[in-house]
């Protein structure tokens, strides 16, 4: 499904209609507005256009920094974006964009906002800087498909119907997933997903950092996750997924420094990056890279083939907790997202069933089975986490 259709899906809307405005299409804005209703006439950009954020906020005047430096790229001319002080007057004459935050009106909700087009003004009004990126993301949709050139588009009208919406998210949490581990993917498109994501007004990037066939993410304390985690003999081969390729896949990771490149950059487009590290499970790279970590000591090999892996983290090992909880506290330091996602899905129980350490800890801590060794597991992580 892609990620237009996902968006559209998570924020559908309806729209309304008002007395002195016809009833809008969907006008190529997704998700759908709550509220959208069509205008007379049109605003039109030009260099002498004018545009001013009124908030006590930096990352509101980055907001309106966002939109004037979309527009020069494509448009070739210098646009600047100014800061207003509260109090200061604001003309409607001219040609004129101004964005503002009140963060005292109670009916706009946070991620909310409202967007205003008439000829020779537009104004986007948000409760947050957040709700501000938002409007202005439906701003430069409702614009002609060459705002997202990379250079300078000629014989484009750059113009917007007018239009007033209103806009607010019906969830709080909208994301998207990427797996990493099976298919790596450079920084450079990394940051392209975070503005699509950002386009369509999720705020969640769910980064799948480690995996069976591959760790992803450098951790200081242990090089080795990177040195071996990160390289594959081999990958299924394309159109066989039962054969090798043949072709050693990696080194591939991502650095301390890019992982705060790429949070840095979420962050700015209101995207928090929710990191993802597997366990007890689908950890084969983590325990080819550190073999005491799994019940049998190896050896083990980063696994080259799709699907679901025997051998796991000893969960009758403290070590393995510790050399965890050294790799999360890693990974809080570098990701400052509430949520950091442990995986526990796809754990098989085989090597569990069979490894004394295992088979003590569920008589010490009285547990029922090796499923329920998997919920201590999970719960101890959850407590340190």
């Amino acid at each position: 499904m892609s990620v237009l259709r996902v968006a559209g899906l998570l924020l559908a809307g309806t729209c309304l209609l008002r007395s002195e405005f016809s009833v809008a299409a969907p006008m190529g804005v997704v998700p759908r507005p709550v509220e959208c209703v069509e205008g007379q006439g049109r605003f039109t950009f030009s260099p002498d256009t004018v545009f001013w954020v009124r908030a006590n906020d930096d990352r509101a005047v980055k907001v309106g920094q966002f939109l004037t430096k979309t527009l020069t790229t494509v448009m070739g001319e210098a646009l600047q974006c100014k800061a207003l002080s509260a109090t200061a007057e604001v003309s409607t004459e001219g040609n004129v964009v101004l964005l503002r935050i009140d963060s005292s009106t109670q009916d706009i909700p946070r991620e909310g906002y409202r967007l205003s087009v008439v000829p020779h003004y537009i104004q986007i009004e948000a409760s947050s800087p957040a709700g501000l990126y938002y409007g202005v993301q439906t701003l430069l949709q409702l614009l002609p498909p060459q705002v997202y050139a990379s250079n300078p588009q000629a014989g484009v009208d750059w113009s917007v119907a007018a239009v007033k919406i209103s806009d607010a998210p019906r969830f709080g949490w909208r994301g998207l997933h990427l797996d990493v581990g099976r298919h790596f993917m450079p920084v450079s498109f990394i940051k392209k997903y975070i503005d699509l994501l950002a386009m369509h007004k999720m705020n969640r990037f769910h980064w799948h950092l480690t995996e069976d066939q591959g760790w992803r993410i450098e951790i200081k304390k242990y090089p080795r996750l990177t040195e071996i985690g990160s390289v594959r003999a081999e990958s299924p081969r394309h159109g066989d997924r039962k054969q090798g390729d043949g072709k050693q896949y990696g080194p591939y990771f991502y650095t301390q420094d890019e992982v705060r490149d790429v949070v840095a950059y979420a962050r700015e487009r209101f995207v928090t990056v929710v990191p993802e590290i597997e366990l007890p499970g689908h950890s084969m790279a983590a325990l080819a890279s550190y073999p005491e970590s799994g019940c049998t000591g190896g050896p083990y090999r980063v696994r080259s083939r799709w699907g679901i892996e025997p051998d796991v983290y000893c969960a009758g090992n403290e070590q393995v907790f510790k050399f965890l909880e050294d790799v999360l506290t890693e990974v809080m330091d570098l990701f400052p997202s509430k949520v950091i996602h442990i995986g526990g899905d796809e754990c098989p129980k085989k090597r569990w069933k069979e490894c004394p350490k295992c088979q003590k800890r569920i008589e010490e801590e009285g547990l029922a089975d090796e499923h329920e060794l998997q919920s201590y597991f999970v719960q101890r992580i959850e407590k340190f986490l």
